[in-house]
C-alpha cells in the first residue's frame, strides 16, 4: 500500500499561522515526509477562497521537486479550463523535467461559478473545454515536434514544443463522480481519484460504477487513490482537540456549494446538507480519519477491506494545526500505522 500527503494550504481568517508559514512547513516537512518513506505529495486547486486554498498547483508542486528526490508528485485535483492550453502545457512539461519524470496531472473540470467568472470563461462551457484540453495536452505530449490542435473551443496553431517530456505519456487521474465524465475518464483510459467529501459507502458505489463502465471499454484502471483528511495523535482526545475544527472548516466549501444546489453533500446520516453551519465533526465521521495510531490502523483496514485502494492520499496539513503537532502527526503515522501495510 501506497500512502502519500497532501497540502491545501486553507488558512482561517483566526487562525494563528499565516500562508507564508504554511508554505515554509513545507520546506521543513517536506524531506522529512520523504525520509520517512511516503510515497507521493499532493496538491489541489480552488481561487478566491477566503481561506487562501492553493490556487497554484504547479507553483507548489515544482517548490516540491526541489525538496525531494523521490516522491511522487500530483495535482490532485487541478483545473486546465482556468490556464491558457499553451502555457500549461509549458509548465507541465517544464515540472516534468523539473522533477525527473514524477508528475501525475490529477484534472476535473471544476464546479466553482466563481471561480470561472474571475478567469472570463463561461461557466456552461467548462466540460467541453475540459476535455478539448485533455486532448490537446495528450496530442502534444506524444508529439512535441508539432502541437498544432484544432477543436470546437480551443484552436492551437502549429509550433514546436520544448523541453522535451521526460515520461513518454503524462499520467492523468480524473476527479469526477458523474455518469458522463465516468464515461469519458473509462474512454480516455486513466483512473479517478475521488473527492474527501465522499463518506465510504459513497465511494464504493462510486468506484463500482466506474469498474463497470470502465470494463465496457475493455480497461482495468491499474491505480486508486482514495483522500482522506487525516490526523494522528498520541491519544484520541488530542487527535480530535486539533483536528475536529480543522476539519469542519474543509468541509465549509462543500457545504456552500451544497448550499448553493451546485454539488450535493450528505452527512453520516444520508441527509443533504443545506446551510453550512450545519456541519460538524460528529456527523461527518465516515470521511476522515482521525484518532491514535491505534485507530488509524483500525481507519486504514476499513478502507483497504471495502475501497481496495492502490494509495491512500492523507491530508493532514489541515487548517489551524501548528507545524510541531502536523509533524508528530506525520511521524506517528510513518512509524505507527504503515508499517502494518507496507
Amino acid at each position: 500500500m501506497k500512502f502519500s500527503l497532501m497540502y491545501s494550504f486553507v488558512v482561517p481568517p483566526e487562525s494563528s499561522m499565516s500562508h507564508l508559514d504554511t508554505f515554509r512547513e513545507m520546506d521543513r516537512l517536506l524531506p522529512l515526509a520523504e525520509e520517512l518513506g511516503y510515497h507521493g505529495f499532493h496538491t489541489t486547486e480552488h481561487h478566491f477562497q477566503y481561506n487562501g486554498w492553493a490556487p497554484s498547483p504547479l507553483a507548489v508542486l515544482a517548490h516540491a521537486a526541489g525538496q525531494t528526490t523521490r516522491m511522487r508528485l500530483a495535482t490532485n485535483i487541478m483545473i486546465p479550463a482556468l490556464n491558457h492550453p499553451v502555457r500549461l502545457l509549458e509548465d507541465l512539461l517544464t515540472l516534468d523535467n523539473l522533477s525527473n519524470g514524477r508528475l501525475t496531472m490529477g484534472t476535473s473540470p471544476g464546479y466553482v461559478v466563481e471561480e470561472f467568472a474571475a478567469y472570463g470563461i463561461p461557466f456552461e462551457n467548462r466540460f467541453r473545454l475540459h476535455e478539448e484540453i485533455i486532448d490537446f495536452l495528450q496530442a502534444a505530449w506524444r508529439n512535441p515536434s508539432d502541437i498544432g490542435f484544432q477543436g470546437k473551443l480551443l484552436q492551437v496553431p502549429s509550433a514546436e514544443m520544448m523541453p522535451r517530456p521526460v515520461q513518454a505519456e503524462l499520467p492523468i487521474w480524473y476527479g469526477v463522480s458523474g455518469p458522463k465524465l465516468l464515461e469519458r475518464a473509462a474512454k480516455r483510459r486513466v483512473p479517478i481519484t475521488a473527492s474527501p467529501r465522499h463518506a465510504i459507502g459513497e465511494l464504493e458505489e462510486h468506484f463500482r460504477l466506474y469498474d463497470e463502465v470502465a470494463a465496457r471499454h475493455g480497461y482495468t484502471p491499474e491505480e486508486r487513490p482514495v483522500i482522506r483528511e487525516t490526523f494522528v495523535a498520541d491519544t484520541q482526545a488530542e487527535a480530535e482537540r486539533h483536528a475536529g475544527p480543522a476539519v469542519e472548516h474543509m468541509f465549509g466549501l462543500y457545504a456552500k456549494k451544497s448550499g448553493e444546489g451546485v454539488r450535493g453533500l450528505y452527512n453520516d446520516n444520508g441527509d443533504l446538507v443545506t446551510d453550512a453551519a450545519s456541519v460538524k465533526y460528529q456527523n461527518f465521521q465516515s470521511r476522515y480519519m482521525i484518532g491514535d495510531p491505534a485507530r488509524m490502523k483500525a481507519d486504514v483496514e476499513e478502507l483497504i477491506a471495502r475501497l481496495k485502494p492502490t494509495e491512500i492520499v492523507l491530508r493532514m496539513q489541515l487548517p489551524g494545526i501548528p507545524t510541531e503537532a502536523l509533524e508528530r502527526s506525520i511521524r506517528l503515522f510513518a512509524e505507527k500505522v504503515m508499517p502494518h501495510f507496507v
